[in-house]
C-alpha cells in the first residue's frame, strides 16, 4: 500500500468499490450521504473510496448522459468498415480520421471479417447516409462499408 496526496492507495478493487462504481455509473451526481446510506458505509469512507478510485485511474472522469432525441440526434447507426491496405494509411490513422467526423460517437478497431466498427448519431437515416456517402467513404483507406440503423436502444452504457 502506498500513500498518494495523503490518501492510501491499494492495487485491488474490492466488492464495496464495485458497488460504489455501479452507483456512480447510475448517477454520478449522487451525493456522498445518499451513497453512504445505499452502501451501508460511513460518508468519510465513501469520500475516501471515490478519491482512491480517481487517483488509481479507475474513474477517469464524471460525465453526463444526453437525451439524443431532444438534441435532434435520435437516429443511431452502426457501420462496419473494411480496411484497404493499399491506401498507404494504417487502420489507426483511418480510425483517427473517422473520429473527427461530426456525428461519429465511437470508432473501434475490431477483429473478424470487418476491420472497424463506427457508431453515428444524426437527426435521420438520410443524414446518416450523407455522413457515410459524403464523408466516410471519401476517406482514403476505406474499402467497403455496411450501415445498420438501430430501431431502438434497449441498453446503452456510457
Amino acid at each position: 500500500m502506498t500513500i498518494v496526496r495523503g490518501i492510501q492507495m491499494s492495487d485491488t478493487i474490492d466488492a464495496v468499490d464495485m458497488k460504489l462504481l455501479k452507483e456512480l455509473k447510475e448517477n454520478s451526481r449522487e451525493n456522498i450521504a445518499t451513497l453512504s446510506k445505499k452502501l451501508g458505509i460511513p460518508r468519510t469512507t465513501v469520500h475516501y473510496r471515490i478519491k482512491k478510485l480517481i487517483n488509481e485511474g479507475v474513474i477517469e472522469k464524471f460525465t453526463i448522459k444526453p437525451n439524443y432525441k431532444k438534441l435532434n440526434l435520435g437516429t443511431t447507426a452502426f457501420i462496419l468498415v473494411r480496411y484497404n491496405p493499399d491506401s498507404g494509411l494504417t487502420q489507426r490513422e483511418i480510425a483517427k480520421k473517422i473520429a473527427q467526423i461530426d456525428g461519429v460517437h465511437e470508432v473501434h478497431i475490431i477483429a473478424g471479417e470487418w476491420d472497424l466498427l463506427i457508431k453515428i448519431r444524426a437527426p435521420s437515416a438520410e443524414d446518416i447516409g450523407k455522413v457515410v456517402v459524403d464523408k466516410l467513404r471519401e476517406i482514403k483507406g476505406i474499402g467497403q462499408t455496411v450501415t445498420m440503423v438501430s430501431f431502438v436502444s434497449v441498453k446503452e452504457e456510457l
